[in-house]
């Protein structure tokens, strides 16, 4: 649970993708199916996707950022247009973080 709700710590590559890219796509793709099924309308599937996937993908990316040793306020470079998106895929998901300890705790590397 720390790791979707939790704001401290670090995660490495391999959990960002499981838990803040795979993980929120199959949420999204069942809680969709489910609700359409129910009879839900679009817009309204779509709101409630996306607040109940807000908070557990900040968290996830904060930790990520905090593996980079960076501040976990970068998940706001998100805020910009393509431009954000696309770096916040590259920075988390493909460039790894710091090696050893750093300001926000040990590397988790291997251990996850």
């Amino acid at each position: 649970m720390q790791i979707l709700f939790g704001l401290r710590g670090r995660i490495p590559r391999k959990t960002f993708w499981f838990y803040g890219v795979l993980g929120p796509l199959a949420v999204s793709a069942y809680a969709t199916t489910l609700l359409g099924i129910a009879g839900v309308r679009e817009q309204r599937i779509e709101a409630l996707v996306n607040t109940l996937l807000l908070w557990p993908a900040l968290a996830v990316s904060a930790k990520r950022w905090h593996d980079r040793d960076k501040s976990g306020w970068w998940v706001l470079i998100q805020l910009v247009p393509a431009l954000g998106l696309l770096w916040t895929l590259v920075e988390n998901g493909f460039l790894r973080g710091t090696v050893g300890a750093n300001r926000f705790g040990e590397d988790l590397t291997g251990r996850l």
